[in-house]
């Protein structure tokens, strides 16, 4: 078993160095379904092993001048804040409560990242300024308090935030995030370390594994094109995030008639609206061939 939790490790640290999130995504389930932890050691833990392991992971691509330090330091600022209160805050939320929110937040940002830009935005303007101040605070203090909440440095939130609401280009968001997801780890690490401990033995080996793996991910992320790394992240996090709540959720509930209708006016009511939103910009206009 501790073989099998050292080679998952290794994946840890190469999601986080190739695609600047993942981390915490990966390793609770480690700890949880192949260490024997229980929900809340496992995100305690895993809020040390993920802080290291990026701060190891940011070297190589410091190095490669794709972190933005300005925008990650501030950022990671107002984060730290939100995530030690996030972390004060789960002492009093059921674990189960904890893993299912976990879910559905990867769930929802997945569909963020794999949403194509629309016509016109792909390259935006400002993709190589600075963020203002305003926008930084109001974004590092919710995913802060999030991912404080469930135990995770933020990756999953912080690199949709920094490429989608911030203009940054994959490569630098994927940088950039992991000074945010040290400085987050840490902070959410503090809080819960009120009421939780660690089997620290267990912790500096799974992270010893995750720091390997990170380096070799840092310089597999610098030759990956853009919009790939963007696709792989987005369906990386649906695969977890489907296998988190899938675990989390009573088998009984998932044969219920109900739970598929449930499902199927979902998905129907999001074929409906991407069909509503696609004719909507074409303005119900069909184009023909021109007449010779």
């Amino acid at each position: 078993m501790t073989a099998l939790v050292v080679a998952a490790s290794l994946l840890v640290g190469l999601s986080l160095g190739a695609l600047g999130g993942g981390g915490s995504i990966l390793t609770v389930p480690i700890l949880i379904y192949l260490a024997g932890q229980d929900t809340k050691e496992a995100i305690t833990t895993s809020l040390f092993v993920v802080g290291v392991t990026s701060l190891a992971a940011l070297v190589p691509h410091a190095r490669a001048r794709r972190v933005r330090w300005r925008t990650g330091l501030l950022f990671g600022g107002f984060s730290m804040a939100g995530a030690y209160g996030g972390g004060r805050v789960a002492e009093y939320v059921p674990g189960t409560a904890l893993l299912v929110a976990f879910a559905l937040m990867m769930l929802a940002t997945a569909v963020a990242m794999l949403r194509k830009p629309r016509r016109g935005r792909e390259a935006a303007p400002r993709i190589h300024a600075e963020l203002p101040v305003r926008q930084i605070a109001a974004e590092g203090l919710a995913v802060g308090a999030v991912t404080g909440l469930v135990g995770s440095g933020g990756g999953f939130l912080v690199v949709p935030a920094l490429a989608l609401l911030g203009g940054l280009p994959m490569g630098m968001a994927v940088g950039t995030s992991l000074l945010v997801i040290g400085m987050n780890s840490f902070a959410g690490l503090a809080g819960h370390l009120s009421g939780v401990g660690i089997d620290w033995g267990l912790a500096l080996t799974v992270t010893a594994a995750a720091v390997v793996g990170s380096l070799v991910g840092g310089r597999l992320a610098g030759r990956i094109p853009q919009d790939a790394l963007r696709t792989a992240f987005g369906w990386f996090v649906v695969v977890m995030g489907v296998f988190v709540l899938s675990q989390q959720i009573d088998t009984a509930v998932w044969a219920h008639p109900a739970t598929w209708a449930a499902l199927g006016a979902a998905l129907t009511g999001a074929v409906a609206f991407r069909w509503w939103r696609t004719a909507r910009s074409t303005g119900g206009r069909r184009e023909h061939p021109a007449k010779s």
